[in-house]
Protein backbone atom coordinates (compact mmCIF):
# COMPACT_ATOMS: atom_id res chain seq x y z
CA UNK A 1 0.00 0.00 0.00
CA UNK A 2 1.20 3.56 -0.99
CA UNK A 3 1.15 6.25 2.07
CA UNK A 4 1.63 9.87 2.43
CA UNK A 5 3.43 11.07 5.45
CA UNK A 6 2.98 14.69 5.52
CA UNK A 7 4.09 17.21 7.98
CA UNK A 8 4.39 20.89 8.99
CA UNK A 9 7.92 20.56 7.96
CA UNK A 10 9.68 18.18 5.90
CA UNK A 11 14.06 18.20 5.95
CA UNK A 12 14.55 15.82 2.88
CA UNK A 13 18.30 15.58 3.89
CA UNK A 14 21.27 17.14 5.47
CA UNK A 15 21.83 20.63 3.02
CA UNK A 16 18.57 20.53 1.63
CA UNK A 17 16.12 23.22 2.12
CA UNK A 18 12.80 22.08 4.25
CA UNK A 19 9.77 22.09 3.08
CA UNK A 20 6.97 23.52 4.32
CA UNK A 21 3.47 21.56 4.60
CA UNK A 22 5.55 18.66 2.88
CA UNK A 23 4.79 14.61 2.38
CA UNK A 24 6.95 11.82 1.90
CA UNK A 25 5.30 9.29 -0.51
CA UNK A 26 6.08 5.83 0.82
CA UNK A 27 5.62 2.32 -1.58
CA UNK A 28 6.57 -0.63 0.42
CA UNK A 29 9.77 -0.20 1.68
CA UNK A 30 11.08 2.41 -0.62
CA UNK A 31 10.53 6.10 -0.95
CA UNK A 32 8.46 6.98 -3.81
CA UNK A 33 8.31 10.85 -3.98
CA UNK A 34 9.58 14.25 -2.05
CA UNK A 35 7.99 17.70 -2.47
CA UNK A 36 5.24 20.08 -1.37
CA UNK A 37 1.72 18.02 -0.12
CA UNK A 38 -0.66 19.36 -2.50
CA UNK A 39 2.08 18.18 -5.53
CA UNK A 40 2.44 14.66 -3.62
CA UNK A 41 -1.64 14.62 -2.85
CA UNK A 42 -2.42 15.12 -6.32
CA UNK A 43 0.28 12.71 -8.25
CA UNK A 44 -0.74 9.71 -5.46
CA UNK A 45 -4.74 10.51 -4.94
CA UNK A 46 -5.62 7.04 -3.67
CA UNK A 47 -3.34 6.92 -0.90
CA UNK A 48 -3.46 6.44 2.84
CA UNK A 49 -2.04 9.36 4.82
CA UNK A 50 -0.51 9.68 7.98
CA UNK A 51 -0.25 13.36 9.06
CA UNK A 52 2.10 14.49 11.36
CA UNK A 53 1.96 18.16 13.11
CA UNK A 54 5.40 18.39 13.48
CA UNK A 55 9.09 17.95 12.04
CA UNK A 56 9.85 14.73 9.45
CA UNK A 57 13.21 13.72 8.81
CA UNK A 58 15.43 11.11 7.90
CA UNK A 59 15.70 8.23 10.46
CA UNK A 60 18.50 9.22 12.46
CA UNK A 61 21.96 6.66 12.98
CA UNK A 62 23.71 6.04 15.98
CA UNK A 63 27.32 5.85 16.09
CA UNK A 64 27.47 4.33 19.52
CA UNK A 65 25.33 1.62 19.14
CA UNK A 66 27.82 -0.59 19.96
CA UNK A 67 29.30 -0.40 22.93
CA UNK A 68 25.46 0.75 24.02
CA UNK A 69 24.07 -2.87 22.98
CA UNK A 70 27.04 -4.79 23.81
CA UNK A 71 28.93 -3.20 26.92
CA UNK A 72 25.54 -1.96 29.03
CA UNK A 73 22.55 -3.52 30.28
CA UNK A 74 18.95 -2.24 29.51
CA UNK A 75 16.66 -3.23 32.34
CA UNK A 76 13.42 -4.86 32.11
CA UNK A 77 10.64 -3.03 33.14
CA UNK A 78 9.62 -5.57 35.39
CA UNK A 79 13.47 -4.89 37.22
CA UNK A 80 12.17 -1.33 37.54
CA UNK A 81 12.10 -1.03 41.19
CA UNK A 82 15.35 -2.96 41.67
CA UNK A 83 17.71 -1.55 38.96
CA UNK A 84 15.82 1.49 37.35
CA UNK A 85 15.29 2.24 34.33
CA UNK A 86 18.53 3.63 32.85
CA UNK A 87 21.12 1.25 30.89
CA UNK A 88 23.27 -0.16 34.01
CA UNK A 89 27.17 0.17 33.00
CA UNK A 90 30.48 -0.59 35.23
CA UNK A 91 29.70 -2.17 38.73
CA UNK A 92 26.01 -2.14 38.60
CA UNK A 93 26.72 -4.14 35.48
CA UNK A 94 29.28 -6.10 36.67
CA UNK A 95 26.93 -7.73 39.77
CA UNK A 96 24.45 -8.73 37.32
CA UNK A 97 24.54 -12.34 36.53
CA UNK A 98 24.83 -12.25 32.79
CA UNK A 99 24.36 -15.15 30.06
CA UNK A 100 23.53 -14.74 26.29
CA UNK A 101 19.55 -14.95 26.81
CA UNK A 102 20.13 -12.32 29.71
CA UNK A 103 21.77 -9.99 26.92
CA UNK A 104 19.92 -10.57 23.78
CA UNK A 105 17.01 -9.46 25.98
CA UNK A 106 18.63 -6.40 27.00
CA UNK A 107 19.50 -5.81 23.12
CA UNK A 108 16.53 -6.02 22.17
CA UNK A 109 15.22 -3.62 24.72
CA UNK A 110 17.99 -1.22 24.20
CA UNK A 111 16.79 -1.47 20.13
CA UNK A 112 13.04 -0.24 21.21
CA UNK A 113 14.43 2.29 23.15
CA UNK A 114 16.27 3.62 20.12
CA UNK A 115 13.33 2.96 17.82
CA UNK A 116 11.68 5.93 20.20
CA UNK A 117 14.27 8.14 19.61
CA UNK A 118 13.78 8.04 15.94
CA UNK A 119 17.07 5.72 15.17
CA UNK A 120 16.94 3.92 11.70
CA UNK A 121 20.75 2.84 11.96
CA UNK A 122 23.22 1.65 14.38
CA UNK A 123 26.74 1.60 13.78
CA UNK A 124 28.43 -1.64 14.80
CA UNK A 125 30.28 -3.46 15.36
CA UNK A 126 28.90 -6.17 17.86
CA UNK A 127 30.56 -8.43 19.42
CA UNK A 128 28.56 -10.69 21.18
CA UNK A 129 26.79 -13.16 19.14
CA UNK A 130 23.32 -12.60 20.74
CA UNK A 131 23.47 -8.91 20.52
CA UNK A 132 24.12 -9.17 17.06
CA UNK A 133 21.23 -11.35 16.40
CA UNK A 134 19.32 -8.92 18.32
CA UNK A 135 19.85 -6.12 15.93
CA UNK A 136 19.84 -7.94 13.10
CA UNK A 137 16.18 -9.38 13.84
CA UNK A 138 14.95 -5.67 14.42
CA UNK A 139 15.63 -4.49 10.82
CA UNK A 140 17.25 -1.23 11.26
CA UNK A 141 20.04 -0.75 8.78
CA UNK A 142 23.43 -1.15 9.99
CA UNK A 143 26.69 0.64 8.98
CA UNK A 144 30.44 1.07 9.73
CA UNK A 145 32.32 3.29 11.55
CA UNK A 146 30.97 2.40 14.92
CA UNK A 147 34.29 2.17 17.81
CA UNK A 148 33.98 -0.84 20.23
CA UNK A 149 36.00 0.10 22.52
CA UNK A 150 34.35 4.18 23.28
CA UNK A 151 32.91 4.74 25.91
CA UNK A 152 29.17 3.83 26.51
CA UNK A 153 27.01 7.09 25.00
CA UNK A 154 23.84 8.29 25.77
CA UNK A 155 20.52 6.67 24.45
CA UNK A 156 19.88 10.21 22.70
CA UNK A 157 22.12 10.28 19.57
CA UNK A 158 21.69 14.11 19.25
CA UNK A 159 22.88 14.34 22.89
CA UNK A 160 21.71 17.70 23.80
CA UNK A 161 24.10 18.88 26.02
CA UNK A 162 26.58 18.17 23.29
CA UNK A 163 24.76 20.76 20.81
CA UNK A 164 24.59 18.16 17.77
CA UNK A 165 23.37 19.42 14.91
CA UNK A 166 20.52 16.37 13.95
CA UNK A 167 21.77 16.96 9.59
CA UNK A 168 24.76 15.02 11.54
CA UNK A 169 22.92 12.36 12.54
CA UNK A 170 20.30 11.50 9.62
CA UNK A 171 21.34 8.17 8.41
CA UNK A 172 20.04 9.09 4.92
CA UNK A 173 18.25 10.80 2.43
CA UNK A 174 14.51 11.42 1.95
CA UNK A 175 14.80 10.55 -2.16
CA UNK A 176 13.12 8.49 -4.41
CA UNK A 177 14.67 5.11 -4.56
CA UNK A 178 15.95 5.32 -1.13
CA UNK A 179 14.97 2.91 2.11
CA UNK A 180 11.88 4.92 3.49
CA UNK A 181 13.17 5.51 7.17
CA UNK A 182 11.71 8.53 8.53
CA UNK A 183 11.39 9.83 11.96
CA UNK A 184 8.69 12.64 13.19
CA UNK A 185 9.59 15.03 16.15
CA UNK A 186 7.31 17.07 18.07
CA UNK A 187 9.35 20.75 17.20
CA UNK A 188 9.01 23.40 14.89
CA UNK A 189 12.35 23.18 13.33
CA UNK A 190 15.94 21.87 13.35
CA UNK A 191 16.91 24.25 15.68
CA UNK A 192 14.61 23.33 18.05
CA UNK A 193 14.94 19.96 17.60
CA UNK A 194 18.65 20.30 18.88
CA UNK A 195 17.88 21.98 21.52
CA UNK A 196 15.27 19.13 22.77
CA UNK A 197 16.95 16.26 21.63
CA UNK A 198 15.45 12.97 19.91
CA UNK A 199 13.10 12.33 22.83
CA UNK A 200 10.56 14.44 21.17
CA UNK A 201 10.24 11.97 18.57
CA UNK A 202 6.36 10.65 18.13
CA UNK A 203 6.98 7.99 15.48
CA UNK A 204 9.73 6.10 13.51
CA UNK A 205 9.27 4.59 10.47
CA UNK A 206 11.65 1.90 9.45
CA UNK A 207 11.93 0.56 5.86
CA UNK A 208 8.19 1.96 4.96
CA UNK A 209 6.57 0.45 8.26
CA UNK A 210 5.71 2.06 11.55
CA UNK A 211 7.93 0.88 13.88
CA UNK A 212 7.18 3.31 17.25
CA UNK A 213 4.09 5.78 17.60
CA UNK A 214 4.25 8.04 20.38
CA UNK A 215 1.20 9.69 22.23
Amino acid sequence: MLTLHSADLVVPGAGTEPIADGAVAVEGGTVAAVGPYDEVSAAYPGARTRRWACVLTPGLVHRGAGPLLDRAYHPDPREADELGTEPLTGAALDALAMDDARWGGSARRGLQRLLRHGVTAVAGPFPRPAVRTAVARAGLATVAGGDPDAPVPPLDPLDPPAGTDPQRAFAGALVPGARADLAAFAVPDLAALAATGAAACRATVLAGRLAYRGR
